[in-house]
């Protein structure tokens, strides 16, 4: 195991530390033209895990110091080694710090979890690695997932300091899986395993410039992953491709009999198959032009996306849909009730002693390391939570959104328009990050809310950028169509005319 040290925001500008271990570097490693690009990945797997740990060290560590990846895997070489015959041939994964694997701690981004080491894999790393997958890492997140406060920074916690977006390192990253959006983005492993309650793949892969998709809830397993809510809570893939996600997807899927809605959640064996010959031809497509947003570029883009639908053969509709007030009155309350459950269960089991066993604990160390939990936002979240404890408004209200979210909401516009899925931009480019006031949605927040309450499949694909800044198009299918989403994806790939920018490792620059 090796532990990167901590960055606290007060040295968040081009401190000049490597992690221990690295070769020493040049002065200017951007300038260096392994540091621009990831095409020379080695094919051999130990070969392409020393080739991300240099490139971690010299865009992670110093240079734009994106603040991606937390820990690294001392074993990982020797695991990549291991792994060369297994269908993932020992491909390099980073795995969002909630996930938990055997030999680096799981902190969620608090100090709280600082020493939570746990010694066991989550059955979704435990299929990683059957499938000759590696761990190259753990990636930094949104402190607890982003639910800790509603004016939290995406993108920042206090164990890995602040996340920066590869195109531009004065701009968020998003969240909550903003290192494992980041890290794929500039190349520093072959994918990553992000998490998603509400946003969390999509929203970071798209702003990153990378495929994320989020499954149906119950493809993958939640057991031991630190966890927000029952009903909408998933991990999910986060690629360089639509290939590449559904790979790592088939790795980890699969029914675990300690996660209840995994049980006889409807899998497909692998889902790869057909991507190669995936076509749009005569699939009617529902387009939400409702949920593009305010502004006139992210409009322009999209359009030019649907184009490239067109061409691929894809029959658009457009469909209208508003979502009702009873649809936002509901959804915090029911993600608190299940915030203070599944908390509460999470840390009252974990193995060994002195770290939290309830967000009460939670909420009572941050109150006691105000200076560095609370330091740039406050935690009115899960004080709420601890109050969230009427069952039977939490029934009420999980109804609600169950009937809005799909018999009214996603099956209602699938089967009323006779599309078989619902198309938007995932969201507006990336906005300049503030500490002190947190996020800017202002360019628009899409449609992949629908999908997160639903606990729908949906996937964003790159589908260019506005001033050089990523913006992705989301597709969004029914319960289990999964496998289906994943084609129609890689079809649009197909199709795409817009460029897909490099990341700069830079400020923005007009």
């Amino acid at each position: 195991m090796q532990l990167r040290a901590f960055r606290p925001l007060a040295s968040l500008g081009l401190v000049l530390t490597v992690t221990a271990g690295c070769a020493t570097l040049p002065s200017d490693p951007i300038a260096r033209p392994d540091a621009r690009t990831s095409d020379s990945v080695p094919n051999d797997p130990v070969e392409a895990v020393a080739h991300y740990r240099l490139r971690i060290a010299q865009l992670d560590d110093v240079g734009p110091q994106l603040n991606a990846v937390i820990s690294l895997n001392e074993g990982a070489a020797g695991d990549a080694a291991a792994a060369r015959d297994l269908p993932l041939a020992g491909r390099a994964v980073l795995v969002k710090d909630n996930i938990e694997t055997r030999e680096l701690p799981t902190t969620a981004g608090s100090l709280a979890l600082a020493g939570n080491t746990t010694g066991r894999d989550a059955p979704l790393i435990a299929r990683l690695r059957e499938a000759g997958g590696v761990v190259l890492g753990k990636a930094n997140l949104s402190e607890w997932a982003n639910i800790r406060d509603t004016d939290s920074t995406s993108g920042w916690s206090a164990v890995g300091g602040l996340t920066r977006n590869p195109h531009a390192t004065d701009r968020n990253a998003c969240g909550s899986s903003s290192g494992s959006g980041a890290a794929v983005a500039a190349g520093l492993a072959w994918a990553a395993i992000g998490t998603e309650t509400n946003g969390s793949i999509t929203c970071p892969a798209s702003i990153n410039g990378i495929v994320g998709f989020k499954p149906s809830v119950g493809i993958v397993s939640r057991t031991h992953v630190v966890p927000i809510s029952s009903t909408q809570d998933t991990a999910g893939p986060m690629a360089r491709s639509v290939r590449d996600a559904a790979l790592l997807l088939t790795a980890i899927a699969g029914e675990d009999p300690a996660d209840p809605a995994t049980i006889g959640a409807a899998r497909v064996e692998d889902y790869t198959a057909g991507l190669d010959t995936s076509s749009l031809a005569g699939v009617r497509i529902g387009v939400l032009r409702s949920a593009v947003g305010t502004r006139a570029d992210v409009r322009a883009l999209f359009e030019a996306a649907l184009a490239d639908l067109q061409r691929g053969g894809a029959v658009l509709v457009d469909v209208a849909y508003a979502p009702p007030g009873e649809l936002w009155q509901a959804t915090l309350p029911v993600l608190l009730h299940e915030l203070r459950k599944e908390m509460d269960r999470y840390l009252g089991t974990l193995p060994g002693a002195g770290g939290p066993r309830s967000l009460a604990d939670v909420v009572a160390f941050n109150a006691a390391n105000a200076d560095t939990e609370l330091r740039w936002f406050g935690q009115d979240l899960f004080e709420q939570a601890l109050t969230t404890t009427d069952d039977d408004a939490y029934a009420k209200n999980l109804a609600t959104l169950r009937r809005l979210s799909r018999a009214e909401g996603i099956d209602k516009l699938l089967a009323d328009n006779g599309v078989a899925f619902l198309v938007a931009p995932t969201t507006g480019p990336t906005w300049t990050t503030d500490l002190v006031n947190g996020d800017n949605f202002a360019g628009g927040i899409g449609a992949g809310y629908l999908a997160a309450i639903a606990g729908y499949p949906h996937l964003t694909v790159p589908m260019g950028a506005v001033e050089r800044l990523p913006v992705g198009l989301s597709i969004i299918g029914g319960q289990w169509q999964d496998a289906a989403v994943l084609r129609a994806g890689a079809a649009y790939e197909q199709y795409r005319t817009a460029m897909v920018p490099s990341p700069s490792f830079r400020r923005w620059e007009p």
